[in-house]
């Protein structure tokens, strides 16, 4: 017999599991933030990063 898988104290209900993979869906680069509350998920951020490395290259000014 295996091991028990230990019972979650929170259950994720289907509406915020869709605003997570909106949230990664929506970012390039950046961060995806959950915020948690007595075990309850209250919150999520999505920090997004604007990348120029690109532009850099192209122009030839390699920075400011």
């Amino acid at each position: 017999m295996g091991p028990k898988e230990p019972v979650p104290k929170y259950s994720i209900n289907d509406t915020i599991l869709k605003n997570i993979r909106e949230a990664i869906g929506s970012i390039d680069f950046g961060s995806v933030e959950i915020k948690i509350h007595d075990s309850k998920i209250v919150q999520i951020e999505v920090t997004e990063r604007k990348r120029f490395d690109d532009i850099w290259r192209i122009e030839g000014g390699g920075g400011i």
